[in-house]
């Protein structure tokens, strides 16, 4: 069984049938042909098509199948950490600040 714990892409052949487990909390993004997704503790299952997302929960279990004749193209996204997107936030605040006082204050 494949354990989802970083930012992936990857393909599945039209009848191949993938069990997955998610390790971090994830996104599942479809591209090229169908999917069909399986959960574990979920009674639904779930048909993708191209441009279809999923959220997933760490430690649930997937079961991923291509339908139809094409091959299914699948990216699974992994969100940054809390402390990291504060810390990008900084920085961004930070060179809007340093281009506004290299630019000199404009008093109106």
């Amino acid at each position: 069984m494949r354990e989802i714990s970083s930012s992936i892409a990857f393909e599945i052949r039209s009848g191949e049938t993938i069990p997955m487990k998610v390790a971090r909390s994830t996104k599942l993004v479809v591209h090229g042909g169908a999917i069909w997704v399986t959960r574990s503790d979920d009674v639904e299952d779930y048909w993708l098509q191209p441009g279809h997302t999923l959220h997933l929960r760490r430690g649930e279990r997937l079961w991923l199948s291509a339908e139809g004749g094409a091959q299914a193209k699948i990216t699974f996204s992994v969100p940054t950490r809390c402390d990291q997107r504060a810390l990008n936030w900084f920085a961004r605040v930070g060179e809007r600040l340093t281009m506004r006082l290299r630019g000199g204050w404009r008093t109106v």
